[in-house]
């Protein structure tokens, strides 16, 4: 038998874990039920504003569907952060979350403009670009990745530590740039079939959740992306085929930009969204490279992806997105339980190959 003084810390910690739990079910529910409760609303408004999709170019659905997916996300997510911020121990540092949120707003505000008017391309990448320095203002950038491969070097631009590459910080701001501008065109281009972005999207914020909890014992961090995946599930009800709304640029913009800002916050976390988001970033560069070699725009947007392709040879809309949720999943979970570092990085690496090769190939097939 434990002695007394034991027998009641653990009692007190059991009691501690068990309320803890409660807190992060109401993250993730809460902004659940407001996402989905506003939903009817989105798409009344969508429709008093016509602020809806037309069929034709990229997508084929059927008939006009609105297109304020963005609002159920957004005030789904911001009543989880607020739980957060009213429930959850301080951080001894939010000037890095203050950033994503902020970032979060101005996104989410230049995504319902450009929903409403459409805007050229290089307004939406200043948009981007904005929404990348306030994350970089606000100390959410990439400073420092782990190292799978050890050895030490300090160099002009990073230091290799046995541990971590950390990078000085022009190095940090660019990669940040690049990456939150890459991911948001990557998830955007991703949103091209019913439930598909918002899906991925949700299996990647759960992952990121579970590996805060898990692997960084980040109970407060690992509470945003909880609750992202919360609201985004609420929307997904209603999103997957046949979908009766679409995120539109806003709930596009609000889930790339968080799921890239997140990824500064544990050098972990990075590795984990290249692996869980594999086959929509690989197949992003492809089409940036594809589209270059025939002397296209880069940037353009067309059909030539690889949910598109499938789509195009008759697969059904369910079949290639529960594929891509069964392939996120597996690789969600290589993510969390691969023993090391070095794992990941092969694991990563042999994907990039057999993807990258299968996307040359399928795509030179279909041109035939």
């Amino acid at each position: 038998m434990l002695p007394t003084f034991e027998r009641c810390y653990c009692q007190r910690s059991k009691e501690v874990g068990n309320a803890y739990s409660v807190i992060y079910l109401l993250i993730f529910l809460l902004p659940l039920l407001v996402a989905a409760a506003l939903v009817p609303v989105a798409r009344w408004l969508s429709q008093q504003l016509g602020i809806v999709a037309v069929p034709g170019g990229r997508r084929k659905h059927q008939g006009l569907l609105p297109k304020l997916g963005g609002i159920p996300i957004f005030f789904g997510y911001l009543v989880g952060i607020l739980l957060i911020y009213w429930q959850l121990p301080p951080l001894d540092n939010r000037l890095p979350l203050r950033g994503v949120i902020l970032g979060t707003i101005v996104v989410f505000v230049g995504g319902l403009l450009d929903d409403r008017f459409d805007l050229a391309p290089r307004c939406q990448f200043l948009l981007q670009f904005v929404a990348a320095i306030i994350a970089n203002y606000h100390i959410a950038f990439l400073e420092r990745i782990s190292n799978p491969f050890g050895g030490s070097a300090d160099l002009f631009l990073f230091q290799i530590t046995p541990t971590e590459i950390i990078f000085a910080t022009p190095v940090a701001w660019a990669i940040t740039i690049f990456w939150i501008m890459g991911m948001m065109n990557a998830i955007n281009w991703l949103d091209g079939l019913d439930g598909l972005a918002a899906g991925v999207g949700t299996i990647a914020c759960t992952v990121f959740a579970l590996h805060g909890f898990l692997n960084l014992g980040q109970t407060t961090i690992a509470a945003f992306p909880l609750a992202l995946a919360g609201a985004l599930l609420g929307l997904l009800f209603f999103n997957f085929a046949p979908a009766r709304i679409f995120l539109g640029s806003a709930g596009v913009y609000i889930l790339s930009y968080n799921i890239a800002t997140l990824s500064f916050l544990a050098p972990a976390k990075f590795a984990t969204l290249l692996l869980v988001l594999a086959l929509p970033l690989l197949d992003g560069l492809w089409r940036i490279i594809d589209r270059m070699r025939h002397g296209r725009n880069p940037f353009s947007g067309d059909r030539g992806h690889l949910h598109f392709m499938l789509a195009d040879s008759g697969w059904p809309t369910q079949r290639i997105v529960l594929t891509y949720y069964a392939i996120a999943i597996m690789l969600g979970a290589v993510a969390l339980f691969a023993p090391s570092g070095l794992i990941k990085f092969g694991v990563l690496a042999v994907l990039g190959v057999v993807i990258l090769g299968f996307l040359v190939w399928y795509s030179g097939r279909k041109s035939r």
